[in-house]
């Protein structure tokens, strides 16, 4: 009998042993409970509380989950052979667990910012605070998700996010070849103003191995596809390890110059831990009562559902989430239900690389050779007649999530969107599985927002004010019910070949329209085969093509909500730049807003093509029926809810637009 308990134990410690780790976190820590909003209640589910804190985890770099985690054998481990991180999170949850739909809506830190309290429900910030630090009523908006009772969870997952006015980051973890530092030579781009304000001097993504200029190159050229003009080394210094200026002293870099430098880089962080980390963290919150040491779990027990929301760069990373294969965590389970991806056209995120640099954004004019776009691109599967590749974003192995993906105009222009439903040639539609939906915000711009203002800024022509939210909060209800109750979403909304509503820039029918400079060309995608050299293969490029418009430049196909469907004047998801910055390229990713005029003796005095508000509904009041009419029709659709209709239909009403029906001079 003893013999048969030994052998036993020998046999149960040889499976374990053969057996791959299970990554987990390891440890929770709560750093602070506080009442949001001074304990005001959000309809049914009541009072909201912030929790703020750090969690642990383990890796295990032999686990074939952890593989695809480039350099995760050559970070650091402890004694049990793991690689351990250690990561910011936050929460907002029902004070009373008990009036909370037990259910967790996932947003995604965009380069360590929150968004999902503000963004989505229109707020107006007591202070800018409210947007990562949020604490008031106010901060939440409509308060749409705090009356529906979610848990909102946030967490880091970039080291180099800022931590500054409560960014969520994680810390570092680096690489080495066995100890000894990893060097590598790469390549930074570096604006001035274009993404921000404008700079006296450059930060480098890594570390400089070396401040010896004569291992490095930095060059210089106006327009994206200028011949590169280097900069001598007497024309710049390293300011640091990770900071360069431009020489003399004073000298400030050109606003939208792009400025490129080699450089051997050094202390790669293993960056791909970041999506392990999320993974760990969501599955913890939803499966786990309380971790190894006895940690509560802060989401509180009996999670029902998932569902996650990213934008822009956080609906990248949503989209390299799924194809990495994050979404089954290390006990087989599914992470989350159902992803909303917003804005991330066909790209990724330049992150799970050695000396990635996940902050990149692929357009036009900047960040164009660096890695974002790559096949597969659609939920899909197919074959590349590029590469000869054969796949989709799907993986196809039981953990796919219910998926939907919204994008703007722009990311027909500057992401290739239109390649999420044909097929790389821009040949062909091609038809989503069935567990997955695409939709257009018709006339909207990449990071619109409630609230905005039609200002020019870097641009020619005055920026797009559109709002897209109220829509997203309806796919985010639907997407809810349908990884719930299972009621099928909307079905899909996206120009299509097949319909028209799909053409290249020179096959676009927009009108002349005084004052407003056009965009002729748009962001082309090749395969990348080098981003160091760089070395970008445009000789068999694939083909995204852009929405169609109508006769007044407003697109005739996907979502339109009232302000397009019943339009004041076009809407775009480009525009130009303007001096002092480079003239012709496409501005960033903001689109264009013109006004039609109120009568049709302005607009003939201004040469107007399009008919003036006066000769398309009549009057105010005739303008007001139609925004009904089209209200009612998105209600039902479930493209727009019945609170946010009676907005549109307010507003329409309202004196201030009534005063848009005024001749100019009286206005």
């Amino acid at each position: 009998m003893k013999g048969s308990i030994v052998a036993h134990a020998a046999l149960c410690a040889l499976v374990f042993a053969a057996a791959p780790a299970a990554a987990r976190l390891t440890e929770i820590n709560v750093t602070a409970v506080e009442p949001f909003a001074d304990g005001h209640a959000f309809g049914d589910t009541g009072a909201y509380e912030r929790v703020k804190g750090t969690f642990k985890g383990e890796l295990d770099p032999a686990d074939p989950r952890n593989q695809v985690i480039v350099n995760l054998d050559k970070a650091p481990k402890n004694a049990a052979g793991r690689v351990e991180y250690e990561v910011d999170f936050f929460l907002l949850r029902p004070a009373d667990d008990a009036r909370g739909n037990r259910k967790i809506v996932y947003d995604v830190t965009n380069r360590g910012r929150k968004n999902l309290h503000w963004r989505l429900t229109d707020a107006r910030l007591a202070s800018p605070a409210g947007a990562n630090d949020p604490r008031t009523a106010q901060d939440a908006g409509n308060g749409l998700f705090f009356r529906m009772g979610y848990t909102m969870v946030w967490n880091g997952w970039d080291p180099d996010a800022p931590r500054s006015n409560d960014g969520l980051a994680m810390k570092p973890v680096i690489a080495t070849n066995g100890g000894a530092p990893i060097v590598r030579v790469i390549r930074d781009e570096l604006q001035s103003g274009t993404r921000g304000a404008q700079r006296e001097t450059f930060r480098l993504t890594h570390e400089a191995a070396t401040l010896d200029q004569a291992q490095a190159n930095l060059t210089v050229r106006r327009n994206e596809a200028d011949p590169r003009r280097e900069i001598p080394a007497s024309g710049w210094a390293y300011a640091n390890a990770r900071e360069i200026r431009l020489l003399p002293q004073g000298a400030k870099p050109e606003p939208g110059s792009i400025y490129e430098l080699h450089y051997p880089a050094t202390n790669p962080r293993v960056l791909g831990i970041g999506l392990a980390a999320t993974r760990d963290l969501v599955s913890f919150l939803r499966y786990e009562s309380a971790d190894s040491k006895g940690n509560a779990n802060p989401a509180r027990p009996g999670i029902k559902a998932v569902i996650a929301f990213g934008s822009s760069q956080s609906g990248r990373y949503l989209r390299d989430h799924v194809a990495q294969g994050f979404n089954q965590d290390e006990s087989a389970r599914k992470v989350i239900d159902g992803i909303l991806a917003h804005t991330a056209g066909v790209g990724g995120v330049f992150l799970n690389t050695e000396f990635g640099q996940p902050a990149r954004t692929h357009t036009q004019h900047e960040d164009r050779t660096f890695p974002e776009g790559a096949f597969p691109f659609s939920t899909a599967r197919m074959t590349d007649p590029v590469t000869g590749k054969i796949g989709g974003l799907f993986r196809n192995d039981g953990f796919d999530p219910l998926w939907m993906e919204t994008n703007t105009s722009t990311e027909y222009w500057q992401k290739g969107a239109s390649l999420l439903v044909t097929d790389p040639l821009g040949a062909r539609d091609v038809e989503l599985p069935a567990n997955a939906r695409g939709y257009l915000f018709a006339g909207t711009q990449h990071g619109a927002l409630a609230w905005m203002r039609s200002t020019p800024g870097n641009c020619v022509n005055p920026r797009n004010p559109h709002s897209p939210t109220p829509a997203q909060r309806a796919l985010l209800v639907a997407l809810d019910e349908w990884v719930s109750a299972g009621i099928a979403p909307p079905a899909s909304r996206t120009p299509r070949l097949k319909d028209g509503t799909l053409a290249t820039p020179g096959e676009l029918k927009f009108p002349a329209i005084p004052g407003i400079q056009v965009a002729r060309r748009m962001n082309d995608i090749g395969v990348l085969k080098d981003w160091i050299k760089p070395e970008l293969d445009l000789s068999k490029p694939y083909r995204p093509l852009v929405p169609q418009v109508d006769a007044d430049g407003n697109e005739t196909s996907g979502i339109r909500l009232p302000d397009i469907a019943v339009p004041l004047g076009t809407h775009t998801g480009w525009n130009l730049y303007k001096s002092p910055f480079p003239e012709g390229e496409l501005c960033d990713r903001d689109g264009t807003y013109a006004p039609f005029t109120a009568a049709r003796a302005e607009r003939e005095a201004n040469n107007d093509p399009r008919p003036s508000l006066e000769e398309r509904y009549g009057d105010h009041a005739g303008y007001a029926r139609r925004v009904e009419e089209a209200v009612k029709k998105l209600v039902a659709e479930r493209l727009l809810l019945a609170e946010d209709g009676e907005l549109f239909i307010a507003k329409a009403k309202s004196e201030e637009t009534a005063k848009r029906f005024a001749p100019q001079a009286a206005r």
